[in-house]
């Protein structure tokens, strides 16, 4: 399939969700020396963000792997890993990090279009300013499809236009940076930028212990309540983490306070604060009146 977006030419795309159109897509990638790379994922709904979409381009083709359909993919990788071949991200960091941890995928030899416009001086580096800045073309960035339900089967025609464009361009926009940093003598810097990027690793998420102390009306607290936010906020970090739930989907921070400031004594009060919804007290309402009562210990700090 193929997307005009508006500025280049027509971008050619694969949906890769089978056996037989990844081994198509392998044939075509494996010959490529340079390749642009890109991810779609849910880091709003999700505690470990959830990886829903990979998009990997050659310049020509853009291929769209479901990393939900169940796929060996292990031949990206290689690629991946593969210093001969160079690889364009634009603000990667993250998605190295996810490839790290699904699939133990380390990149080398990285072109970052993010880290190449700030070494530039860019001024913003969103990649819609970094487009019109360096390249006169003008692609907005719809908070709507940034947002949307990456993780929803099947994927819209516009979410898989969107995703396919956003590789494809990578490969123009990599060439104007690229004459850009030779041009005013910074590639060497830009360089050891994108090869500190190497190194990037997944990290499991920690709490801060002392985070409670940051909310808003946290010193108008009683002591009381003080210490019912610090074990709620403990609480509200292990349970997103168990149940891989982002945290204001637990409680919200509102929630946290609004429940600290009186505390109610069981759950007939507590469904009566309007505070939560019907599931959060469903799921989650028992815990809470205990912690609020002192009854149980929160989670133990990391």
């Amino acid at each position: 399939m193929t997307e005009d977006n508006g500025s280049t030419a027509p971008v050619p795309w694969h949906w890769i969700d089978t056996p037989d159109r990844l081994e198509s897509a392998r044939e075509s990638l494996i010959e490529a020396s340079v390749l642009s790379v890109d991810t779609e994922y849910d880091s709003l709904r999700y505690f470990r963000e959830k990886l829903c979409l990979i998009q990997v381009c050659d310049g020509k083709e853009a291929y769209l792997f479901d990393p939900l359909a169940g796929l060996d993919i292990t031949f990206l990788g290689s690629l991946f890993g593969d210093p001969a071949v160079l690889k364009i991200l634009h603000a990667g960091d993250n998605d190295i990090r996810l490839f790290n941890r699904d699939y133990g995928f380390s990149f080398r030899n990285i072109f970052d279009t993010h880290r190449a416009a700030s070494v530039l001086g860019c001024q913003f580096l969103s990649l819609s300013y970094i487009l019109q800045e360096y390249m006169g073309i003008e692609v907005p960035k719809s908070k709507r499809m940034q947002r949307s339900k990456w993780e929803t089967r099947p994927l819209t025609e516009e979410q898989l236009l969107y995703a396919a464009r956003d590789a494809y361009i990578l490969f123009d926009l990599h060439k104007s940076l690229e004459k850009n940093l030779s041009a005013q003598g910074l590639l060497d810097q830009a360089s050891e930028v994108f090869a500190s990027l190497e190194n990037t690793r997944w990290r499991d998420k920690i709490i801060n212990p002392g985070g409670f102390r940051r909310f808003e009306g946290f010193e108008e607290l009683s002591d009381r309540g003080k210490a019912c936010l610090e074990r709620l906020y403990q609480w509200r970090f292990q349970k997103a983490r168990e149940t891989n739930m982002a945290r204001f989907l637990i409680l919200a921070d509102e929630g946290l306070m609004a429940l600290c400031r009186r505390p109610p004594e069981d759950l007939p009060s507590l469904e009566e604060t309007g505070i939560l919804s019907s599931r959060q007290i469903r799921d989650f309402g028992k815990e809470i009146i205990d912690l609020l009562s002192g009854e149980n210990d929160a989670p133990e700090k990391e």
